[in-house]
């Protein structure tokens, strides 16, 4: 597997991100190394929470949110999934699959040996988040879910016929998509952050690849590793709040299916903000912090 890094004078002088990189090595099936990033502040004995963007974003995205979390007391990380923002990059499409994103944050994961975890998730930080959820509950203390899903194979919606079909012989991600996906408008210099990790269409094989391993399709390779997890999530007991955006177009009513599966949705303060796209942290940051952390004291 050929793997691309994105040099690190990309990341100099960001707007509102002024944290300190970190990575943990994971190894892929076939030998190949691959260094993750993640941002890590606040005391290392605390409860942590684990933030997971969507794509085309990176931790990038919860500059606004990791502020107000770290004022609680708690640990707060984002995780940049591979093929995003300052993990590496494998070189082609093909290298992507909704089982290696699983198992090279599980090897993340677990070699990060996190515990009482609060689990804050968007987009691909769900899908791939959930089935993480799914298959170490015992780690995760709570978990927020945030325009995101697990996808069981059941159809496209008009959206996502074009948003796949789309991708699947793109040779560069559309950013346009990205920007039409919130409500705000980033400044010149924001983009260029979001846009940083990807000097060329070299660097974004990862993020062209992710709308086509949305498991929608019945023959989707993924649909059987989600059912899977949506089945082991009918016995999350533990705390479950989802937090959806009134104007996104992409996980609509996910959030109602969740509550009415999972356990640990009942009685949650679950809520729409109704001014919020699909990247709710650039819409609404302040508002989700103010439903996120009464959440964190719920057991």
């Amino acid at each position: 597997m050929q793997i691309l890094r994105t040099p690190e004078e990309r990341f100099e002088n960001l707007p509102d991100f002024p944290w300190a990189p970190r990575y943990q090595t994971v190894r892929d099936a076939d030998g190949s190394e691959i260094r993750i990033h993640h941002v890590d502040e606040g005391p290392r004995d605390a409860p942590p929470i684990l933030l997971m963007h969507g794509n085309p974003s990176w931790a990038y995205l919860y500059r606004h949110m990791i502020p107000g979390l770290l004022a609680t007391g708690r640990r707060v990380i984002a995780v940049d999934l591979v093929g995003c923002g300052r993990s590496d990059k494998p070189a082609a499409k093909s290298d992507y699959t909704l089982a290696r994103h699983h198992d090279w944050m599980d090897q993340w994961l677990t070699g990060m040996n996190l515990t009482d975890i609060t689990l804050f998730c968007q987009d691909w930080g769900g899908a791939i988040g959930l089935l993480l959820v799914a298959q170490h509950p015992e780690r995760f203390a709570r978990v927020i879910a945030s325009n995101t899903g697990l996808p069981l194979g059941e159809g496209e919606s008009e959206f996502m016929k074009m948003w796949v079909g789309m991708m699947r012989e793109a040779t560069a991600f559309p950013w346009q998509m990205f920007e039409a996906g919130m409500q705000r408008q980033l400044t010149a210099a924001e983009l260029a952050a979001y846009r940083a990790p990807f000097p060329s269409p070299d660097h974004e094989a990862g993020i062209i690849q992710f709308p086509v391993l949305i498991a929608v399709q019945p023959d989707n390779p993924g649909v059987p590793m989600n059912r899977e997890a949506w089945a082991r999530l009918a016995q999350f007991d533990k705390p479950f709040l989802t937090l959806f955006g009134a104007l996104d177009p992409v996980a609509r009513g996910w959030d109602t299916r969740a509550q009415a599966h999972i356990p640990g949705a009942a009685g949650q303060k679950h809520h729409t903000l109704a001014a919020a796209n699909h990247f709710i942290q650039e819409d609404a940051p302040d508002e989700l912090l103010a439903h996120i952390i009464p959440f964190l004291d719920v057991t």
